[in-house]
């Protein structure tokens, strides 16, 4: 049987470490300087070289060579041991298969007797946040005070999970993902070494997919290589079922131009090709990462030729920051969504879907998903009896109910809110239409609103905090309209007697019966708070609720 590649080439001294300098440069301090410690914790990804620095310094430690400084030599018994897994002093424990508290108490009555070859017994625990909080209490006490001739080497994935009592007692490194340039590199000397043909651009895809970890690099690498065939861009990407980086560039394409059709067409293109759903959704959020870097000024960091940079250039010109953001949320939730396995594209199609609908009336004007609200510049009118005083500026936001109508299918006073006047009726008669009644029975309501609620309260807490979840009150054709964020609370404000009641309570606080709808409305604002001088049903107020911005009053 071969071993595998990764097993056949582990590192055996600190300069064939890859890109853990930090780490490996402290511990050789250490081994030159004789100032070992006693407790190590070594926490980062997957495959990124912990239990392979782990046993360098068990190596380290042990090694017969004369100068600290050439320790690890390689060429020992101790270290030749050590290599071929016949070092009895070298104790490496899986954590995830020794959790209890009894495999820590056996551990610790055995720790005490002197090592049988070398200098030191180095207790090597790997995957070590899996022990029970009752293993761990039970290895504080050796792990602060372990016998002269012990050394622990703690090693995880997931340091989050390891007590502070523990870290308190360990030095602890961090080991940081392998860069793809670094990966790339050495895979490079390894198919030398093997004699494996392999182009640059196909080590660039392994080493992408990797994501850091050089081990899962040589894995993937060792994979390929088992035909004996040369290996090829085309079938690295059938064999690892990732998408050629053109069908991204169309999908991407589709998305800037709306087109739903061609969008799903790629997707399917690309899955019928043999790519997997979920690896093609983390390759479109990879290249919308990097157009999001282009955007902010970072292109530099990106690994690409001239030509992918020219095409990430023109695409994050044409997307906005805010659209870049949606589109990395939209798919990233496709690459972690795992319950559509029945329908494996399901995912990338809502993902596709929820990006090309049709954008809302407060920003049909964009091309793209609008980054900034609409600004409206309107003199706020100002009422008959309170024109002698210049009343303060002040911003208002609030939210526009579902199922309006479309701002492009409506006259321009009706997409305001605004009654158009009657015929033979001149403009600076319509504060005496009947709207004004509206207007001022709404203004009731939300002057008395805390006292309607407290009203409610006594009847029902839980529609009591249906109403507290209201977004927005509005008076549309006398009928008041409760507008909720989501449509379970509309449904639920629906339910039973909870209109019912919300109409008692007002009339019994105002004297007055009103008929009330509920909607779903946009937006997190709220207009339950209005400016004393801006009429609630008027033109003004209704361009507050679709998203502007009062920027100057007079």
């Amino acid at each position: 049987m071969s071993q595998a590649l990764y097993r056949k080439w582990r590192p055996r001294l600190w300069d064939q470490v890859v890109g853990q300098d930090h780490v490996v440069q402290t511990l050789q301090n250490a081994i030159r300087s004789e100032r070992v410690g006693h407790a190590y914790l070594f926490a980062g990804p997957r495959g990124t070289g912990k239990t392979t620095t782990a046993r360098l310094l068990a190596k380290a430690v042990n090694c017969l060579a004369e100068s600290p400084a050439e320790r690890p030599c390689d060429r020992c018994e101790h270290c030749q041991a050590v290599n071929n897994g016949r070092f009895l002093d070298l104790i490496e424990i899986d954590a995830a298969s020794n959790t209890s508290v009894d495999d820590v108490r056996d551990l610790r009555d055995k720790i005490n007797f002197a090592p049988t070859q070398g200098k030191y017994k180095v207790y090597i625990i790997d995957e070590v946040h899996m022990l029970s909080t009752a293993a761990f209490n039970a290895l504080l006490k050796t792990l602060e005070e372990p016998p002269p001739h012990a050394i622990f080497i703690l090693a995880t994935t997931e340091i989050h999970k390891i007590p502070a009592t523990v870290l308190s007692r360990c030095q602890r490194h961090e080991f940081r993902r392998i860069p793809v340039r670094l990966i790339v590199q050495h895979l490079q000397h390894l198919c030398r070494q093997e004699h494996v043909d392999v182009d640059e651009e196909t080590l660039t895809l392994i080493a992408r997919q990797a994501t850091g970890s050089l081990r899962d690099a040589i894995s993937l690498l060792d994979q390929l290589a088992s035909t004996g065939a040369p290996i090829r861009l085309a079938d690295a990407q059938q064999v690892l079922g990732t998408a050629a980086s053109q069908s991204v560039i169309e999908l991407v394409d589709a998305l800037l131009e709306r087109d739903a059709a061609n969008g799903l067409s790629t997707i399917h293109a690309a899955l019928d090709g043999g790519s997997d759903p979920r690896q093609f959704a983390r390759q479109v959020v990879d290249y919308c990462r990097n157009l999001l870097l282009v955007r902010m000024g970072n292109g530099e960091l990106i690994e690409a030729t001239p030509e992918q940079q020219a095409q990430m250039t023109n695409h994050a010109r044409r997307f906005t920051t805010q659209t870049l953001l949606e589109t990395i949320q939209a798919f990233n939730a496709a690459a972690a969504d795992q319950r559509s396995a029945w329908q494996p594209a399901l995912p990338l199609e809502m993902a596709l879907a929820q990006l090309v609908s049709e954008p809302t009336p407060a920003s049909q004007s964009e091309p793209v998903h609008s980054v900034e609200p609409a600004v409206v510049n309107v003199p706020l009118p100002v009422k008959t009896e309170k024109a002698h005083k210049t009343p303060a500026s002040k911003e208002e936001t609030s939210t526009q109910p579902a199922g309006e109508p479309s701002a492009s299918d409506a006259p321009a006073e009706q997409q305001l809110g605004v009654v158009p006047a009657q015929a033979g009726q001149a403009d600076d008669d319509q504060p005496d239409q009947p709207e004004s009644g509206s207007a001022t029975q709404l203004q009731t309501i939300l002057e008395n609103w805390q006292k309607i609620r407290q009203r409610v309260k006594t009847q029902s807490s839980p529609v009591d905090g249906l109403l507290n979840s209201c977004k927005s009150v509005t008076m549309r054709n006398g009928v008041l309209q409760l507008g909720f964020g989501s449509e379970v609370l509309k449904t639920m404000m629906e339910k039973g007697n909870n209109l019912k009641i919300t109409r008692k309570a007002i009339q019994d606080v105002l004297g007055v019966e009103v008929q009330i709808a509920c909607v779903v409305v946009q937006g997190k604002g709220s207009n339950l708070q209005l400016d004393g001088d801006i009429e609630a049903d008027g033109m003004v107020s209704t361009a507050l609720r679709l998203g502007g911005k009062i920027v100057h009053k007079e």
